[in-house]
């Protein structure tokens, strides 16, 4: 089993509400050999939301509010998650502050990116689960 973000599979979840549909993800949800989850939900964060970014080893919205709490918790549970379907590999959202793999935006919202990942990847890599972004599969 494969777990995947969630708005890559066209599920309404984005920080603006909207998707970012993968047609070789959604064919993987639909052959059932992938689940989408969405951390940031998981973690109690409402959709939509205010862009959030990560500085350091902290995220925070583009307000200023530190948000790292709930981008741990739902790392944790969208890990939980990968444990009960005993999964070995992820393919999740470019940049992301949840996850990004590889390449995150800055923290200063300028779209700026830099080498990094994610806080859900980089729970997933410490469980050594092999993360993928979509820009790899398609």
């Amino acid at each position: 089993m494969i777990i995947v973000s969630a708005c890559l599979a066209g599920i309404y979840c984005r920080w603006d509400g909207g998707s970012n549909p993968c047609k070789q993800v959604i064919e993987m949800v639909e052959k059932g050999i992938a689940i989408p989850v969405c951390p940031e939900q998981l973690g109690g964060l409402s959709t939509p939301r205010i862009p959030c970014e990560q500085i350091g080893n902290r995220v925070f919205s583009q307000e200023g509010i530190d948000v790292t709490h709930n981008f741990e918790k739902g790392a944790n549970e969208a890990l939980r998650i990968a444990q009960m379907i005993k999964c070995n590999k992820a393919i999740l959202k470019a940049n992301s502050p949840s996850c990004g793999s590889g390449m995150i935006y800055d923290g200063t919202f300028s779209g700026k990116l830099i080498p990094g990942d994610g806080i859900f990847v980089k729970l997933l890599k410490k469980y050594n689960i092999f993360v993928l972004s979509e820009n790899d599969i398609i």
